[in-house]
């Protein structure tokens, strides 16, 4: 399962989160935006709700925006749970496979921190990565 799959039929222990209510606009872009939107679903989920997250209306969602907003969960909880416990909807097709990349980059990026390091290290010089 993914968290773009059907989600579970909503009852009173599932919470609807509308990313543009939470940025106060629609243009998802900005990483400080990602993380208003991680926090509102990470207090959701601590409090024992499921989430749905809609991007509906969600304008020019970029890769940094999705993992602030979505791939930091990862670092905060348990795979096997945000499968159980998160769905998100209302993407276009190509943002949806952004989500799912992006996912997949941040798993592989906390099996080992230290390489992902080394590599921007070794592409970007010492400098950049300061």
């Amino acid at each position: 399962m993914n968290i773009l799959t059907t989600p579970t039929p909503t009852t009173s222990e599932t919470v609807t989160i509308a990313v543009t209510e939470i940025m106060g606009h629609n243009l998802c872009i900005a990483n400080v935006d990602g993380q208003k939107v991680c926090e509102a679903i990470a207090g959701a989920l601590r409090s024992g709700k499921r989430v749905i997250v809609s991007f509906k209306d969600g304008e020019d969602i970029t890769s940094a925006f999705l993992a602030d907003a979505i791939g930091h969960l990862y670092a905060l909880f348990p795979e096997d749970f945000l499968e159980a416990n998160l769905r998100a909807i209302d993407m276009e097709p190509d943002d949806a496979a952004d989500l799912l990349d992006t996912i997949e980059d941040v798993k592989e990026y906390l099996q080992d921190p230290k390489a992902w390091e080394a590599a921007a290290r070794a592409t970007f010089g010492d400098d950049y990565y300061e």
